[in-house]
């Protein structure tokens, strides 16, 4: 009831995930953050960088096993929350949508930065970010760091108030490592062919995989 309830998008585990293709990532760490001890001291985790790299992979994974040690999980896309709280404002509902994502003992938010937000849907961010403060466990990943995190809230000043509560006690794992997407492509030529058709590599010049993606 618990996996169908936190709204997983698919079902990712730990056992699925290839540390040794992400030598940034800290094995003994994740399995640890899977235990879900950091919910309980109400602590955040954000798993930040390029798109591909298992971001999503380990947040479904550590949401899952959260659920395994008997806590509540919740997961979400930015671009879903931020449209649900712009709604539920608009209607005269927002307490309600804020209860509904404060309810959970963990919060996961997916792609947060993909889009910049617009300033009204940062002040409600906001106003999550601090309901939840030390009261549960927050899960965030991203493909920008943190110090960009003002161009994502459109907002310096919003968006150091919610850095401000969600690094205060927090776990920041900055991935490093090629795309799994990117990987899969190369290895089987299918890369190498796709940029052999780009501008770019017809001029002589290199593409960029990132941009190629």
């Amino acid at each position: 009831m618990g996996l169908k309830l936190a709204k997983f998008p698919a079902v990712r585990e730990l056992s699925g995930f290839d540390f040794g293709a992400q030598p940034s990532v800290n094995e003994e760490q994740i399995r640890d953050l899977a235990t879900g001890r950091f919910i309980a001291h109400g602590e955040s985790v954000l798993f930040l960088r390029p798109p591909g790299v298992g971001k999503t992979h380990l947040a479904v994974a550590v949401g899952r096993g959260a659920i395994l040690s008997g806590y509540t999980v919740l997961f979400t896309t930015a671009a879903a929350l931020v449209a649900n709280l712009a709604k539920a404002h608009l209607t005269g509902r927002l307490e309600d949508q804020l209860i509904h994502y404060t309810k959970p003992k963990l919060l996961i938010v997916d792609e947060l930065g993909y889009l910049p937000l617009e300033e009204d849907a940062a002040h409600l961010f906001f106003q999550l970010v601090n309901r939840r403060y030390e009261r549960g466990g927050f899960l965030a990943t991203s493909n920008r760091p943190v110090a960009e995190w003002g161009r994502v809230f459109g907002d310096a000043v919003v968006a150091t108030a919610i850095l401000d509560r969600m690094l205060h006690h927090s776990h920041v794992i900055t991935i490093r490592g090629e795309s799994y997407r990117l990987r899969e492509k190369r290895r089987s030529g299918l890369f190498n062919s796709f940029a052999s058709l780009l501008p770019s590599a017809a001029a002589g010049s290199q593409p960029n995989p990132e941009e190629a993606a």
